[in-house]
């Protein structure tokens, strides 16, 4: 009964069945029938005109965004826990070509103004130092918080005004739309995101993530980083295949709506043993060592978080009588 990572989850029958269906000969790369309809489908899911652009992983959708909004001498604030600074080996900083990444302190992962403000405002505008570029957000965040699109929209202005890039982490977006029930226009350009990674295979797909810009300032110059960085895939189809398939019928709603439900039943047997409140698919217990070889013994899998804590995270796919079994479980201890 696997609750460590919602990475590890089955490929929904959609994205199979698309898979199977772009199986036949197109044109290679991102000349076929699939890629080519990907600004269009996006465009209107945004309400705006967007670049959408497929990768194969999420570190490389970040990355890409961050190199198309930070030059080499600048800075990008990021919270100390966010991915692109704790799980992605330096790729912000290599695909940036030495970028660096300011470290803010927030619950939750969560940036401010304020947190933000105290990183950037005692940076001199001179030679010596690193300049700040842009602002990245994660959404849901490390730990299973949702900014909302006021929270998102203090950051745009903060962003606005000193002319920095705000870019958003979104493994796990579809989550947190659903937890929202906005629009995805509210949470991203409307609240002045610049460029989004929106995650799909934590979430049923494959192997496919979107990096999105709004607008198309960065087009020309990401599709030559994408190609320079391999990940310009020769049957590219099936990368926009599996995207599609997702957001045909709303599958990428359905399915974060099943493992975000599945985390609430969790947390509902968890009581004050909570660490956080749980906002989208990832549930962070407060645990000892005894109570966690418990868990385990009972044939639970997950991730020690530090010291006394456990991550469970659910997926689309989540077992019900397993996700029963492990409420029950945890409410015994």
């Amino acid at each position: 009964m696997r609750f460590f990572s919602d990475n590890a989850a089955a490929v929904c029958p959609e994205v199979m069945a698309a898979l199977a269906a772009a199986n036949s000969l197109d044109t290679a790369y991102d000349g076929d029938r699939w890629s080519q309809r990907l600004d269009t489908v996006f465009s209107e899911l945004f309400e705006t005109q967007v670049t959408a652009l497929w990768v194969a992983t999420g570190t490389a959708a970040n990355a890409l965004a961050l190199a198309a909004l930070c030059p080499p001498w600048g800075s990008v604030v990021c919270h100390r826990d966010a991915h692109i600074q704790n799980d992605e080996c330096g790729a912000p900083e290599f695909y940036t070509h030495g970028a660096k990444l300011l470290l803010g302190d927030g619950k939750g992962a969560k940036l401010t103004p304020d947190i933000v403000h105290g990183l950037i405002d005692t940076i001199r505008n001179d030679v010596h130092q690193v300049q700040p570029a842009a602002i990245s957000i994660t959404n849901a965040t490390e730990y299973g918080l949702v900014y909302t699109p006021d929270e998102v929209g203090a950051l745009g202005s903060l962003a606005r005004e000193r002319g920095l890039g705000l870019h958003m982490d979104g493994a796990r977006f579809a989550n947190a739309i659903v937890r929202l029930g906005c629009s995805v226009a509210d949470v991203t350009w409307k609240a002045g995101v610049d460029a989004l990674s929106f995650g799909f295979a934590k979430n049923g797909g494959m192997s496919a993530e979107v990096l999105v810009f709004f607008g198309d300032k960065h087009r020309q110059t990401t599709l030559y980083r994408r190609k320079r960085a391999g990940h310009l895939l020769s049957k590219g189809r099936f990368m926009a295949a599996q995207v599609l398939a997702m957001l045909d019928n709303d599958v990428w709603l359905r399915n974060a709506r099943a493992a975000n439900d599945a985390a609430t039943r969790l947390a509902a047997a968890a009581g004050d043993r909570l660490v956080l409140p749980v906002e989208a698919n990832e549930v962070f217990l407060r645990v000892g060592a005894d109570e966690a070889r418990s868990l385990r013994d009972q044939g639970f899998d997950f991730y020690d978080w530090g010291v006394g804590e456990a991550r469970l995270v659910t997926s689309w796919d989540s077992d019900h009588g397993a996700v029963d079994r492990l409420a029950a479980a945890i409410a015994a201890l």
